[in-house]
């Protein structure tokens, strides 16, 4: 036990992992001289969709649409394989030079080699086949971008110590957990792309790096921060991490423990706010903890805010309910406007934080905890607020469908839905619009620069 979280000496290579189970599919050697594949389109996903002498269905690791390639099948299915490019033998007008290194390797980004452009005409095509197989025809479909490839304000480095004792610091590779280690990460904004160097400088000084699990990166429009995952204290490595926080001028935490974690700030606790500025609004501060939900692009973020204003211009005395609030990001913007604003969140830790944010704004605001998971809670929520003129809806990636189903019955005239999974919007629309609302607007936030990712606003209203 005494080696427990230390570096071990380095050991031989060994050809066996100590694991056994039954692989999900079966590995393909990778084939001499591969077949050529005409790429036809591309799947939600990103990956070129091709189809063998065969017609059996093939999906090609970073292949564009209507490119020649050779490729080399990885993985054999029983309906599809997949495959990787061996050799490129006609380029698309929308392949360009990846602006990362670590492209292909890292799991993170899946269309760094596709011009920005297409990205985002991919992602639009994408809403309208999942609506198409709905039966739904959208109507115009908008787009919010960003200003900067650099937009990433949060971010989780893995950390593991290889074999031979080094660290190893990055993210995980492609439907894996093997850990790319990393320099610099290009989507990073410049802050926490910074502070790379020192802290790969410091995870190879620390006496016991195997007891970090994690670390956590973070900026706020007050605060840059590193969070770490520590798994047991450790005195001397401790007084490693406050003098990298000290010289690189940031805030630093820790969860600390295994079974029984607690968190506690090294240091004075600082001061976390997000600062939303609205058109014809003065600028509202949220307050926030580490472990509470914040958009990873902020200047996105702010876009969707005030595209949801725009679309609802609530008036004075209107009524809205804000559910999936979670600290507030719609519910207190809406609220500035005049509405009278009831938020809806499953956690009560965040119930607390959006009443704690209405107050530092001067917002009369009331919020509940609920389950939002069931339609009997959505029933008890609707009947208890009847005459609401607005739902607005932001859930998380298994979407809001025990809401949707019910929403219908109450007529309330106007629901604005902030979705951050495609699949689950349509399925949860084609409630909606069965119950008798309509989709009036649409578009397409590009939050997730270079990777299939996106979210998507859309407004719905009641015509019975």
């Amino acid at each position: 036990m005494a080696m427990l979280g230390k570096r071990r000496p380095a050991r031989a290579a060994s050809n066996k992992s100590g694991l056994s189970r039954k692989p999900s599919a079966r590995p393909v050697p990778v084939a001499e001289n591969g077949d050529v594949l005409v790429i036809e389109r591309l799947a939600h996903d990103g990956r070129g969709v091709a189809h063998d002498a065969a017609g059996k269905t093939v999906f090609v690791d970073r292949a564009l649409p209507e490119e020649r390639v050779e490729v080399a099948v990885h993985v054999n299915r029983k309906r599809f394989d997949e495959a990787h490019v061996k050799a490129l033998l006609s380029r698309s007008a929308q392949r360009v030079e990846p602006p990362c290194a670590y492209f292909g390797q890292c799991g993170g980004c899946q269309l760094q080699h596709m011009a920005i452009d297409a990205q985002r005409a991919h992602k639009k095509d994408v809403l309208r086949e999942l609506f198409a197989r709905q039966g739904m025809t959208l109507p115009s479909v908008g787009l919010l971008a960003g200003s900067s490839e650099h937009y990433r304000r949060r971010a989780r480095l893995g950390v593991k110590v290889d074999g031979q004792g080094s660290v190893l610091l990055g993210f995980r590779a492609a439907h894996s957990h093997r850990l790319v280690d990393i320099d610099q990460c290009h989507v990073l904004v410049e802050p926490l792309q910074s502070l790379m160097p020192a802290l790969r400088a410091l995870m190879g000084n620390l006496e016991a790096p195997r007891l970090v699990g994690h670390i956590e990166l973070l900026t706020t429009d007050t605060e840059c921060v590193v969070l770490v995952r520590q798994l047991k204290e450790h005195a001397g490595d401790a007084r490693r991490w406050q003098t990298f926080a000290e010289q690189q001028a940031v805030a630093l935490g820790a969860w600390v423990g295994r079974e029984s974690v607690e968190f506690h700030w090294w240091g004075t606790p600082p001061v976390l706010q997000e600062v939303l500025h609205i058109p014809n609004q003065p600028p509202l501060t949220l307050g926030l903890l580490p472990g509470d939900f914040l958009q990873v692009n902020a200047d996105v973020n702010q876009q969707m805010v005030t595209r949801v204003v725009e679309w609802l211009a609530p008036k004075a005395g209107q009524r809205i309910m804000d559910l999936f609030a979670g600290m507030g990001n719609f519910s207190l913007p809406l609220a500035a406007s005049g509405a009278r604003v009831h938020a809806v969140e499953g956690s009560v830790t965040m119930v607390a934080r959006i009443k704690d944010n209405a107050a530092r704004n001067g917002l009369d605001i009331s919020a509940q905890q609920a389950d939002l998971s069931t339609a009997e809670t959505a029933r008890m929520l609707l009947k208890a607020h009847a005459g609401l003129d607005t739902v607005v809806l932001d859930p998380p990636r298994s979407g809001a469908e025990a809401v949707c189903q019910v929403l219908g019955r109450h007529e309330v005239p106007r629901v604005a839905y902030v979705s951050c999974d495609p699949a689950t919007l349509a399925r949860d629309a084609a409630h909606l619009v069965r119950a008798g609302y309509r989709i009036t607007q649409v578009a397409v936030a590009d939050m997730f620069l270079h990777t299939a990712h996106m979210e998507t606003l859309m407004l719905f209203e009641y015509e019975g």
